[in-house]
Parts: C-alpha cells; sequence; structure tokens
C-alpha cells in the first residue's frame, strides 16, 4: 500500500480503492454575489471591483428587514417617521430587528467572507490571459478589492475573469467573466453610444424576479458606456449605521438585472445626496437622523463600493466628437443654508478652476457637463439644494451658466430630478436634459400640466437618456433620446455641429 500527503489529507492507495482522512476540513469556499463593476474606462485603462461574500447567493425576497423608528423630540415616545422626504436634525433614530433577524439574515443580505482575488482579461478572440496577481480583499473595505489595469489598447473589445478563492494556494471557488471595450483615441472618428439615468430606490423595483427592466433596455443599445449620475441608493430611512449602509449596496447590487448588467457594460458612478447621506446633505451638517452613520463614513463607502479614483470629479475622452465632464456635487459644498453670495459654492474652488480649464483646453466636437443636480430652472419654490433657485446657489450658478453659454456645442445632463425633461435657457441658450428615474414608480415630483415656456420636453415617467456621437453626412451629430423603462424612445433632440 502506498500513503501519500496532498495539503493536509492523507490518501491510503490500495491495487482496488482509495481511502482517505483529512486532519482538516476542505478549504471554505468563496463567491462573488454582489458581482463585478467595470468603471473609469479610458483609451488604456480601466478599473475591475469585485467583493467576494460567504454565500452564493443573496437572502432572498420575503425574508425579514429592519424597522427604523424615531424618538420623538418633544415627547421622547417612539414613532414611525411621518414627515419624509424632511430629514429633522433633531430625530434620533433606533432601528429594531424582528425576533431572530440579524444583519446577515434579512431580506438582500450578502455577508462579506475574507480570501484572495484576482483579473484576468485579454482582447475578444485572443487565445492567452493577461492576469493581476492575487490579492486579498480588504476587511476594512467590506471585503471588496478594485483593480486598475493599464497598457490595454484603444478601441479594443476585452474579455475578463475574475476569480476569487479562499486563501493562498487552493483553486479559485468563484469565477465571473465580463466584457467591455475601450474609449477611441482623441483624433478618433467612431460612433459613440452611451446612456445615463437616476433615481434607483430598493422599494420601487420592476422587474419580473427582481431589479429593474430598465436594464435589459439598456443592453440592447449596446452602449459603449453608461452613468449613473447619483442617487443610486437612498440611506435616508434605514442606513442608520455603516453595516446597513453597505448592506444596501450588497442587496442592490446582487439583483438579477444590476448583476448581470454590469458584467457586460462598464459605467461611470456618480453620487448626489442620497448615496452620500441623507436628503440635501453637506460636509458640515449637524444632524441626528441618520444615527451612528456620518457624512465621512457616507464618502468612504462610496469609493468602497465603486470602481473609482481618489477624485470624485473627472473628464473622460470618447473620440474626436465626444468628451464629458462628471462633476462632484457634494464633497466640496456650502452648507445650503448659509445666505448666497459670490463665496458660497457647491462646486468648490478647485473644482471649479479644473472644470473651466478643461474645458477650454478641449477640442471635441461636442463637450458635455453631468451633473447630479440641475443646473437650469427654476424648480419648486423653496428648493435650496441646486444652481438653480434664487434662495439656493444662484451666484455660483450664474458663473457657470455663463461660462458654459461661452463655449460652441456644449450642452448639460443632469440627475435628480425625478421625471424627464429638456429646458432650454431664454437668456444663454444652454440645453439641459434630466435623464429622469430608473422606474415609473419614482417619477414624481413635477405637475405635468406646468408646462413652462423653458420646457422642449416634459413627461413624468421613468426610464433612461441615451445619447450617440457620429458623423451623419459627414456632419459631427449628437442625438438624444429619452426613453421609457422598456427602452420606447419619447423624445429625440439632435444637435449638428456647424
Amino acid at each position: 500500500m502506498l500513503t501519500t500527503h496532498i495539503g493536509r489529507c492523507i490518501f491510503f492507495i490500495t491495487t482496488s480503492w482509495v481511502l482517505f482522512g483529512c486532519s482538516e476540513s476542505l478549504p471554505p469556499s468563496v463567491h462573488q454575489a454582489t458581482g463585478i463593476k467595470i468603471g473609469e474606462v479610458t483609451d488604456s485603462e480601466v478599473i475591475v471591483w469585485t467583493r467576494l461574500t460567504r454565500n452564493a447567493a443573496r437572502v432572498d425576497f420575503g425574508a425579514p428587514v429592519p424597522d427604523t423608528l424615531y424618538i420623538h423630540p418633544d415627547s421622547g415616545d417612539l414613532v414611525q417617521d411621518p414627515i419624509w422626504p424632511a430629514t429633522p436634525s433633531d430625530w434620533i433614530p433606533v432601528v429594531e430587528y424582528p425576533e431572530g433577524a440579524t444583519l446577515e439574515t434579512i431580506e438582500g443580505a450578502v455577508p462579506g467572507m475574507e480570501g484572495e482575488v484576482r483579473v484576468l482579461y485579454r482582447e475578444l478572440g485572443m487565445a492567452d490571459w493577461e492576469t493581476t496577481q492575487w490579492d486579498a480583499v480588504n476587511p476594512d473595505r467590506d471585503f471588496t478589492k478594485q483593480f486598475h489595469i493599464m497598457g490595454l489598447r484603444p478601441l479594443t473589445e476585452y474579455e475578463l475573469r475574475v476569480e476569487g478563492r479562499a486563501f493562498d494556494g487552493v483553486s479559485a471557488s468563484s469565477v465571473l467573466n465580463g466584457n467591455f471595450k475601450t474609449a477611441p483615441l482623441s483624433e478618433e472618428l467612431t460612433r459613440v453610444v452611451f446612456v445615463a439615468t437616476t433615481g434607483q430606490a430598493y422599494p420601487n423595483q420592476d422587474a419580473e424576479g427582481g431589479g429593474f427592466r430598465m436594464y435589459s433596455a439598456i443592453l440592447d443599445l449596446s452602449p459603449s458606456f453608461f452613468v449613473h449620475t447619483g442617487d443610486i441608493l437612498y440611506y435616508d430611512q434605514w442606513a442608520k449605521n455603516i453595516d446597513l449602509a453597505r448592506w444596501g449596496w450588497a442587496r442592490m447590487f446582487s439583483l438579477p438585472t444590476n448583476f448581470a448588467f454590469h458584467q457586460k457594460v462598464p459605467s461611470y458612478f456618480m453620487k448626489d445626496d442620497h448615496d452620500t447621506w441623507s436628503n440635501d446633505s453637506w460636509p458640515t451638517q449637524d444632524s441626528r437622523f441618520m444615527g451612528d452613520f456620518t457624512f465621512s463614513q457616507g464618502q468612504s463607502v462610496f469609493l468602497e463600493q465603486v470602481p473609482m479614483g481618489d477624485l470624485t470629479y473627472r473628464t473622460f475622452r470618447w473620440g474626436k466628437d465626444l468628451q464629458i465632464w462628471l462633476v462632484e456635487n457634494r464633497d466640496y459644498r456650502s452648507a445650503n443654508i448659509d445666505p448666497d453670495g459670490p463665496e458660497k459654492t457647491i462646486w468648490g474652488v478647485d473644482q471649479k478652476a479644473w472644470f473651466m480649464n478643461s474645458v477650454r483646453e478641449s477640442n471635441a466636437t461636442f463637450r458635455v457637463l453631468i451633473s447630479p443636480t440641475p443646473m437650469l430652472g427654476p424648480y419648486n419654490e423653496g428648493e435650496i439644494d441646486n444652481h438653480t433657485n434664487i434662495e439656493g446657489f444662484f451666484h455660483e450658478g450664474e458663473e457657470i451658466r455663463e461660462f458654459l453659454s461661452s463655449q460652441d456645442n456644449m450642452l448639460v445632463i443632469s440627475g435628480d430630478r425625478h421625471y424627464q425633461y429638456v429646458i432650454e435657457d431664454s437668456l444663454t441658450g444652454i440645453r439641459e436634459y434630466a435623464t429622469g428615474p430608473s422606474t415609473d414608480a419614482h417619477a414624481r415630483g413635477w405637475n405635468a400640466s406646468d408646462i413652462r415656456p423653458e420646457h422642449r420636453y416634459l413627461n413624468i415617467v421613468g426610464g433612461f437618456l441615451s445619447a450617440t456621437a457620429e458623423r451623419l453626412e459627414g456632419r459631427p451629430t449628437l442625438t438624444l433620446r429619452h426613453h421609457d423603462v422598456d427602452g420606447l424612445i419619447l423624445n429625440e433632440d439632435i444637435h449638428v455641429a456647424e
């Protein structure tokens, strides 16, 4: 009889059978139940995000969820919040779990797990893989890992394999596949299609089996990239500590539609108030409404949950005819309640200078500012969270609008609004396109009959905005289309460069 050792197991091999025994159990499996995200793609780089999980699937629909009550500031009683969407600073939350439920057993829970991950990538059709080193996920960052891959070829399709294993020396127990295409060089003439949306609320899912119908419709367009303009999820009513905030990301991106979509389309993620902290929030805000979850924690959780570098404002070039600017509207803003004037800001001095300088330096035919909040208006009376109304950040808004109007072939795409519109500013001629929210159930916030002179299109509906940059009969053209949640075109606006 031959005795041999493999790892910690002893195998006894006879002529007719194999007997074995192990001093320890086999290594545990790891999974990637919250999927992968492909982000920040350029003509030569990409960032790939993943997270290791203990289980292969999320806790399914129908499991219990925590209930959030509030200590009434006057009576001291525990009450339901009766005044949403307001975020009163003196209401103190108390999170109660149903009997027997924990953070790991509630609906959508996907507990993380330690282990190692790596990314394999190759040009589509090539035989050999390039590979990163195995690297450990970070338990302090929700068991996530991001790989910044450089040296890619422009305008090239790549396929990915993201592998996970429990620890050094064992085979991968989890493999997810993905694909993306790099951006063209700045002088390249090529057709580019991108899509943008906002307002993705977990309770408003509309896809059979869980998730959002719009993702299937977006895939039908074969977009070059996707922009989520912010409000990717809504912390306000449930993220009263950092663990619950991370639970929100896990339950959102383990949904079937979201999971599948982000394997196939590279994304640029932006944040707004609800996926930073709370409604209309700013960095120095003093509020007890979010419990133990702080504004700074919200900033750090966002950076751990999406593929992104250190700066949340950036610009990307997609060939000769298109460049986009993604701006940051939370991290640098003054207090909303401050009186307006030259010093009051949403963008901050450095970001504003970067934006104006980089726009001036660009020779792209079409230049698109993508903002988490509107630049044009006015909107509902009393709104002070954006650049549009006199009571808010109007002074800085006027400065930016004046600059935008001095630029040829420049327009604005906005998130935040829970309805679709095209607005043309009567003074500057600037056009702004609101993407609208992800679902019809989320559509609200404006009276459909209140059509103002500045409205070129208005629809209280969910869906998304697509933009196509291409040459038609030799002329540079940018076509923007509003779609419903199933992809039906509701409005079309064509810009032709002179």
